[in-house]
């Protein structure tokens, strides 16, 4: 099985290449891809170093999959280059989510869609992943009507600028500013570029993608995303509105059985999830579940998850993982 991991060098690339180490992936021939300035430059899979080859170099490789990690552009140009060469890519960007050609897939809830013919396969947004793989299980049980939203997400999600804007700001220190604003003792209501509709593309694709993965575009969806000082991970204040009414005992136990879900909700030991436990971690951790009381059949929740892991490369790998599984590579 010969792996491209395209953008090996950045911030998601990097947690790529531990998850498949991490999960023994049957990698015979690992690929690390970037940009022209990182070509030669050298990176360390399972003890072996690799040097870091171009984006055209990759494609005449002829890799089985090749995982991408390296902005929407990049993805436009060369993930169809790689698929006419026979590698069938998994994309990371928000290239290809909504082109109604393309599957939009987490694995635990939708990966029965994927073909031998999907060449190109779209990763979700992060906040979007672990919201929906909470969600998924639920909405077959009680039907949901309309999901509000808030989001406090984690720095990463911008990239390595970001981190290193906080730790200056931290240490009183001047330099390069990846947001408007500083981030250090802030949040700011502001992830991604602005939409005419005055939404945010972070907040619109936590529209369009729950309704494209549940498969149903009746779902309402509004959202708030803030960014937040946080490294570990992306935490979401979920308001649940269903068509039918629920027991939150049940609802707990649904979860419990749940692949990928974590439930942390115990008041009297003060246990629920939060980013600083997420980190490093491939769940997505629920807790703080309880009925609205303002409103029937509602629902509040409380989800974090590691945007660089379940968020981006863990899911990433997992389709890959149960592409080899369903004999489509």
């Amino acid at each position: 099985m010969r792996i491209a991991v395209v953008g090996a060098t950045g911030m998601v690339g990097e947690v790529m290449l531990k998850v498949l180490a991490e999960r023994n992936f049957p990698v015979t021939e690992l690929i690390p891809v970037a940009s022209e300035r990182s070509v030669g430059k050298e990176i360390e899979y399972k003890g072996t170093k690799y040097k870091v080859v171009g984006l055209q170099t990759a494609v005449d490789m002829k890799a089985d999959i090749a995982v991408f990690s390296a902005g929407g552009d990049t993805s436009l140009e060369w993930a169809p280059k790689f698929a006419a060469a026979g590698t069938t890519v998994i994309d990371n960007s928000s290239a290809w989510r909504m082109d109604p050609t393309k599957k939009l897939v987490v694995p635990e809830i939708n990966a029965s869609v994927l073909t031998k013919e999907d060449k190109i396969i779209a990763n979700p947004n992060c906040s979007t992943i672990q919201m929906v793989l909470a969600l998924a299980p639920l909405h077959r049980k009680y039907n949901i009507q309309r999901i509000i939203v808030s989001t406090y997400q984690s720095i990463t999600g911008t990239g390595v600028k970001a981190v290193k804007q906080l730790e200056n700001e931290y240490a009183g220190i001047q330099g390069d500013m990846a947001y408007k604003y500083p981030i250090h003792r802030n949040a700011i209501p502001h992830c991604d570029s602005f939409e005419e509709n005055g939404y945010t593309k972070e907040e619109m694709k936590l529209v369009r993608e729950t309704q494209k993965i549940l498969g149903d575009n009746t779902i309402r969806v509004t959202a708030t995303a803030v960014r937040v000082p946080v490294v570990g991970g992306h935490s979401e204040a979920v308001n649940v509105e269903f068509t039918n009414d629920f027991d939150v005992n049940e609802v707990r136990e649904i979860l419990h059985h749940t692949d990928g879900v974590v439930v942390q909700d115990n008041l009297d030991t003060f246990t629920y999830p939060m980013p600083l436990y997420a980190e490093g971690k491939n769940d997505v951790f629920v807790g703080r579940i309880r009925r609205d009381e303002s409103q029937p059949n509602t629902l509040n929740m409380w989800i974090v998850a590691d945007n660089l892991r379940k968020g981006a490369a863990t899911n990433t790998i997992q389709i890959a993982e149960y592409l080899i599984q369903a004999g489509l590579v």
